[in-house]
């Protein structure tokens, strides 16, 4: 097993594609973050009280508008309460401290995923495409554990995509803003309306780990589709066309309960961050089982797809 680790992960970083897409990733969170810190004006005068003073005010103007919706309205009120709680606790907005960066750069996450599910439609595929697939199916090892290493590398490399993704954005902000404040509480308005306190470092980790979810089933998505159609062309067109729309639809549908079992309306689990459910109803624990019963279907498609697979034809 061993050795078709290693063979597979060769066969990923020995291509100069890999690297231009390390390069690719440094260089959007280096130029991302570098806007977002010379664009945002409190971050430049470092006076983020006077700031948020006039949210506030901007935001009970807002409210007094009558014409708009409660549902706006109810959420212009949690904005001012998060603001109040902060001058009143003299708590700075996440972006003043280092976890500012790394939190921003999370929503690069997606670029992550779009690189992966590349290196995984191409996984099996190419095996196929090339002709190179009789060559490895021939050894002793097995197919399952042929897959196995296949789909093992690929998550590997995403690991490591997201380690380049952190380390550069935990750096890069820290020299922009300096590393204070590093202990700083996040905050956060729950169903209740009420001003929550949690640990920055669990949130940032927390955050991470559930816009991960995403990455793990696009990216299993993207594995299966390459195993059962062999064509890598086809395997990610269709796993980034169910990443981007997935969350429209998910939107369009979310008046009907049964949509809380479609794919794309539990891989988005920072809904639970904040405590507000895309459909009423709807628990951690449910998503994580929808996902489950995907993850597993998925799989076991690519498995039995391979296991079975004539490479003659």
């Amino acid at each position: 097993m061993f050795n078709l680790l290693r063979n597979e992960n060769m066969k990923i970083y020995r291509r100069l594609r890999t690297w231009m897409l390390i390069g690719i990733l440094i260089a959007l969170t280096s130029t991302v973050l570098i806007l977002i810190h010379n664009y945002t004006p409190s971050l430049q005068d470092g006076n983020w009280q006077a700031e948020t003073q006039q949210e506030i005010v901007h935001l009970k103007n807002s409210m007094a508008d009558n014409k708009l919706p409660d549902e706006i309205k109810s959420d212009l009120a949690d904005r001012q309460l998060l603001a109040e709680y902060r001058i009143t606790n003299n708590i700075p907005p996440t972006e003043h401290s280092i976890w500012g960066g790394v939190l921003n750069a999370a929503n690069l996450i997606i670029i992550v995923t779009i690189f992966t599910v590349i290196i995984a439609a191409d996984s099996v595929a190419g095996e196929f495409g090339g002709g190179t697939i009789k060559l490895l199916l021939i050894r002793p090892a097995s197919r399952s554990k042929v897959l196995l290493s296949k789909y093992i590398s690929v998550f590997a490399f995403s690991v490591m995509l997201l380690g380049v993704l952190f380390s550069s954005s935990f750096l890069l902000w820290g020299f922009m803003e300096g590393f204070e404040n590093i202990d700083i509480p996040y905050i956060f308005v729950g169903q209740d309306h009420i001003v929550h306190e949690a640990n920055i470092v669990g949130h940032v980790l927390s955050t991470y780990g559930y816009m991960c979810v995403e990455l793990i089933m696009m990216v299993t998505l993207a594995f299966m589709l390459s195993t059962v159609f062999r064509s890598s062309s086809l395997a990610i067109s269709l796993s980034l066309g169910v990443m981007f729309v997935g969350a429209t639809i998910a939107g369009l549908l979310s008046r009907y309960s049964w949509a809380k079992y479609l794919l794309f309306t539990n891989t988005d689990l920072t809904q639970y961050l904040n405590d507000k459910p895309m459909i009423e109803g709807m628990t951690l624990p449910f998503s994580i089982t929808v996902l489950i019963i995907y993850f597993i279907v998925f799989n076991l498609l690519s498995w039995f797809i391979f296991k079975k697979r004539d490479v003659a034809s």
